[in-house]
């Protein structure tokens, strides 16, 4: 008996079945096709596979219709008689319908359980790109967090952030003098970025209880491992916040678990659909680091799965991490199509019963040609392979099964209200508040002893005697707010000591083991 995952087999030239083995499946993977050629059936049975094997999976919902991994396929099914007949041409013996144990998350808190962050921890990398800012800006943004962790103001949600934002740009003269140039014109940019992302429902990321990976590495008591599925088809309006998330929930990953070596299976397996989103326009700084945590995260015991339409769509230096490879069909209409086929057909391990390249524009639906890393890691013989089919239910889930499912989850209430502590707005409004006061009491002395010179004036006048001149010129009209608050700040910034926060390879928060 294989330790792995029966993936399929018995294609058009009767391979071999195919099995994902276990403890290669932190090395990552790829599934690739064309729309409509099986990938999400792919995705779902992995899932399937991984839980059963007690590995816990965390992958996102684009559709809406991975929930169904939550509910046991039926036999009224109109696809019924098709799984079954597949199922005995593969030699898939046991095969049977069942649940999995599966959280549902969304951002928005109304498909599943609310995941948020704070804006510390997503760091300044991670927000930048997020916001798309010019490196002027992102310049300015460090600068930001370079103050709030300097002066322990807690950046929690995006009305601290923003009201950060606001003092730098009030100060930006002051902070110039040690930090370089900061312009209230990319001040303004980045509000306006931060506008357009609360438009977007992005407030909803930021804020308290924050996620805890521990609820992402849960296993049910019967041993399976528990599904975290991210609820993505209203999120996918907003491409860039979808990326930028998941891209952050990896690098926690990788910051926060111990190294483990090579274990006997994964700790986690991370599925990245429309992993394109992550790669587009991005800059090849933040591409570097995807490719370093894809080599490093391995040895965390995590394995990182690329869902895309072409393996075009990864980076070579990112592709050449990934050593499970599902390839569904591609359609090759087009010269740059057929250059994208060829590219594809060059990365797997050639088959002498058959050409890859062709393989790989006449496979069906449900069919998909396959290599998995075999023993010692070495890349296994491409293979025409026929998908097993799914054990759970193909298709979405009625709001009524999805609200049962939140109210027995075993993290239930835990993330469903939303906590505002006291941070960097309640702090730098405090300080605002206090600065004022300070600067009315200051105008109120400075008021009395004007008044109190007016009248010694005039009485000396009256007697007669000769008025000097003042030996001392007043203070002009005391500070307003916004100078009282800059010079108490700027007075803090120049006491500091050096703390530091600790950041890691995204910038995001470093909060150690």
């Amino acid at each position: 008996m294989q330790e792995g995952i029966f993936v399929g087999g018995g294609g058009a030239d009767h391979g071999e079945k195919q099995w994902l083995l276990s403890r290669y499946a932190n090395r990552h993977g790829l599934i690739a096709g064309a729309t409509g050629t099986g990938k999400t059936v792919t995705l779902q049975i992995l899932a399937e596979g991984f839980s059963a094997a007690g590995v816990p999976v965390f992958l996102a919902d684009v559709k809406g219709d991975l929930a169904g991994l939550s509910m046991a396929g039926r036999a009224d099914f109109k696809l019924h008689e098709a799984f079954m007949k597949r199922a005995g041409k593969i030699g898939f013996e046991d095969y049977a319908y069942q649940s999995f144990p599966v959280t549902l998350w969304d951002l928005y808190g109304e498909a599943g359980h609310p995941v948020r962050t704070t804006v510390a921890e997503m760091g300044p990398l991670l927000l930048a790109r997020m916001l798309e800012l010019s490196d002027a800006q992102e310049g300015v943004l460090n600068i930001a967090f370079r103050v709030a962790d300097e002066e322990g103001l807690p950046l929690l949600d995006l009305k601290d952030l923003q009201a950060l934002l606001s003092w730098v740009g009030e100060n930006g003269r002051e902070l110039s003098l040690r930090f370089g140039n900061v312009s209230r014109a990319s001040v303004g940019a980045i509000q306006r970025a931060l506008l357009v992302l609360e438009n977007q429902g992005g407030s909803n990321l930021f804020g308290e209880p924050a996620l805890e990976l521990s609820d992402i590495l849960r296993t049910d008591p019967d041993g399976r491992g528990r599904i975290s599925i991210l609820a993505a088809d209203r999120l996918m309006a907003s491409p860039r916040l979808y990326a930028t998330f998941l891209l952050w929930l990896l690098s926690e990953l990788f910051e926060e678990l111990p190294e483990v070596g090579d274990p006997d299976k994964p700790k986690l397996v991370f599925f990245f659909d429309e992993a394109h989103l992550l790669f587009d326009d991005a800059p090849k700084a933040l591409i570097d680091k995807v490719e370093q945590v894809a080599r490093l995260i391995r040895s965390k015991g995590v394995g990182v799965y690329f869902c895309t339409q072409n393996p075009a769509d990864v980076p070579e230096d990112v592709l050449g991490q990934l050593g499970n490879r599902v390839q569904h069909a591609l359609r090759a209409y087009t010269a740059r199509d057929r250059r994208a086929l060829r590219q594809a057909a060059e990365n797997y391990r050639d088959n002498p019963r058959f050409s890859i390249e062709d393989a790989i524009r006449e496979v069906g639906v449900g069919e998909a040609v396959t290599s998995f890393l075999e023993a010692r890691g070495v890349p296994g013989m491409a293979e025409r392979t026929l998908i097993r089919p799914p054990s759970s239910r193909l298709g979405t889930i009625s709001a009524r099964e999805r609200k049962a499912l939140i109210e027995t989850s075993p993290i239930a209430g835990k993330y469903e209200e939303k906590i505002d502590r006291i941070s960097a707005y309640e702090t730098l409004k405090a300080r605002a508040e206090k600065a004022a006061k300070e600067a009315e009491e200051a105008e109120r002395r400075e008021e009395e002893a004007e008044m109190a010179e007016r009248e010694y004036r005039a009485a000396r006048r009256y007697s007669g005697s000769r008025v000097g001149r003042s030996t001392s010129r007043r203070r002009r009209k005391s500070e307003s707010f916004g100078d009282a608050l800059s010079t108490a700040l700027i007075r803090e910034l120049r006491g500091t000591t050096g703390r530091r926060i600790v950041r890691g390879i995204f910038g995001t928060l470093f909060k150690g083991r």
